[in-house]
């Protein structure tokens, strides 16, 4: 069958872009979890891989959620066909070979639940390698972030104040949809905490029906819905002052304010709410353990773990929280309920004339009817 691609050498973006039905083009190692969730959730057709989906380097769950969603994935087809590939084009795939129109233009590993899986076995083996680098990377970026996490110095001067509040924290990580779903009733509408999004964070509390106060990030991932809707902008800029999203920001002429910080958005979010004086830090979405961390491809993702031992002791995660407690009504509670509200009418009843009358009423006209029926 023939489908329109959608290309783009990063998902997140194409994500934005991607119709029910398309092919998705894209150049991606080590697919992560939430860019899997995230084609399967947008209805691609097949996804094309220029990059490999599994190096080898850890156990990544991307593949395998396409595989269990029955949504083909052609590996590794060479960085060459996104030259020959344009935004729009339709293509053909048949088993491992892309074709435009009678051209046969890449040829890939047409992955399977199989392969996936004898890829994520080896991938396991080599973890301790993984645990080495991650070390190292922590040692590394204590050195130089030392006054941002322990003293605060570099955080700008922000319009809301988060003396004393609660502050929730989304980003955009396994289960968020869900575990900021849960948090609507029993917390947001009760507490109404502070709700700062990152990056796609921010579309995540939009899409909930809440408007963010504050969007952190590099915002290459968030829409420009969510930039524009009136909530404050903190720019995540590197260190050497580089930030991908300035020129986008300048162009929409949405203000904002810039933050010079190593690590994540995440850790940056987590360290502004703390260095602010915030009272307590709720997280959705959050990265927590290794292959997380490694999910998002970046191994400054090690800062992640001094961030949480700094603000630590104000900071709760809410992973998990849509699985931990659903709420099941019981048959036997049904009943109880359901005799409770009867005995509670009978009561009513007895002490109103005027609802015995009605009920005596409706009693004849019911006897009335059936004998009609009956005759």
């Amino acid at each position: 069958m023939l489908h329109r691609a959608r290309v783009d050498r990063r998902t997140k973006n194409l994500l934005q872009r991607l119709q029910p039905g398309e092919i998705a083009v894209i150049d991606h190692e080590d697919l992560d979890r939430v860019s899997a969730e995230g084609l399967v959730e947008r209805g691609a057709s097949a996804v094309v891989n220029a990059g490999r989906s599994i190096t080898g380097r850890y156990p990544n769950m991307g593949p395998l959620i396409l595989a269990e969603h029955g949504i083909p994935l052609i590996d590794n087809v060479g960085r060459l066909l996104l030259t020959k590939v344009k935004e729009g084009d339709t293509l053909r795939v048949e088993g491992d070979r892309i074709y435009s129109g009678a051209e046969l233009i890449a040829v890939g590993v047409l992955q399977s639940h199989a392969s996936i899986t004898a890829d994520m076995e080896v991938a396991r083996q080599r973890l301790a390698d993984q645990f080495e680098s991650f070390a190292a990377n922590t040692v590394e970026f204590m050195a130089r972030e030392r006054d941002l996490l322990f003293g605060g110095f570099g955080l700008p001067e922000l319009r809301h104040d988060f003396t004393g509040r609660h502050v929730l924290v989304v980003v955009r990580g396994y289960h968020y949809k869900e575990d900021l779903a849960a948090l609507r009733r029993p917390y947001i509408r009760e507490v109404r905490p502070l709700l700062m999004g990152v990056d796609g964070g921010a579309d995540a509390l939009l899409e909930e029906g809440y408007k963010p106060d504050i969007i952190i990030g590099d915002m290459d991932s968030v829409s420009e819905r969510a930039l524009t809707c009136g909530a404050e902008i903190v720019l995540h800029a590197y260190p050497n002052g580089f930030a991908p999203g300035r020129d986008r920001l300048v162009a929409l002429g949405v203000p904002f304010t810039e933050l010079k910080a190593s690590g994540t958005s995440e850790d940056v979010a987590f360290i502004l709410a703390h260095g602010k004086g915030a009272d307590l830090i709720v997280a959705v979405g959050s990265h927590g353990n290794l292959r997380e961390f490694l999910d998002k491809g970046r191994m400054g993702m090690a800062s992640t773990f001094l961030v949480r031992l700094r603000v630590g002791e104000i900071l709760v995660d809410a992973k998990g929280v849509s699985r931990m407690y659903r709420s099941q009504v019981r048959g036997r509670d049904t009943i109880i309920l359901v005799v409770a509200a009867l005995l509670a009418m009978g009561v009513v009843v007895a002490v109103s004339p005027p609802l015995r009358l009605l009920v005596k009423l409706l009693y004849d006209s019911f006897r009335q009817f059936v004998f009609r029926r009956t005759q």
